[in-house]
């Protein structure tokens, strides 16, 4: 199973903006703003611990993805990662629930993705927060966090589902973290 490896910070929106012209100052460009919905499920030894089972729905796509969390101290998160793009997000979501998975809470979000040479940075606007990945080597995050000014930044250890869980609204036993109807897009 691959593993993903990226570093996590929250941003304010002015620093939103600097990083962003840095980016630009790069030479970069930024690839078309992305909503997600993003569907984690319970159930059998998924339980939105270490584990998950998401479904994401994200430009009329739908990619189902499980996740391991491997234990370090290193604020730079290390993570087994499968996944898998399906052809109908609703008969996925069907499927699951026939093999005893509930969904256990929702979160959307606007994703900005650039790519500075082998890594991956996205800023992400989720409804409790604006926030940084950069998904790469250890070695490549070091690297490209030198190269935005960004390494002060203090990292976020927190997954955006347990920032769910913390910040996000209870709906029939689902927690929610969704924008404003009008803010979607």
């Amino acid at each position: 199973m691959p593993i993903e490896v990226e570093k996590k910070y929250r941003l304010t929106a002015e620093q939103r903006t600097q990083i962003e012209e840095r980016l630009r100052a790069l030479g970069l460009s930024a690839r078309p703003v992305e909503f997600e919905e993003n569907t984690l499920y319970r159930g059998a030894a998924v339980d939105l611990g270490r584990c998950s089972l998401r479904l994401r729905r994200v430009n009329g796509r739908a990619l189902l993805t499980f996740k391991q969390r491997l234990p370090s101290p290193s604020p730079i998160k290390h993570q087994l990662e499968n996944e898998c793009e399906v052809a109908n997000a609703d008969r996925m979501d069907e499927i699951l629930r026939a093999l005893g998975y509930t969904p256990g809470l929702i979160y959307e979000k606007r994703r900005t993705r650039w790519q500075v040479d082998t890594a991956k940075v996205v800023i992400d606007q989720l409804p409790f927060g604006l926030f940084m990945e950069i998904e790469a080597s250890e070695k490549e995050i070091n690297r490209v966090e030198g190269l935005l000014k960004v390494a002060s930044l203090p990292a976020v250890a927190e997954t955006y589902p347990n920032l769910t869980i913390k910040h996000g609204i209870d709906r029939n036993g689902i927690i929610e973290a969704r924008f404003g109807v009008d803010d979607r897009v």
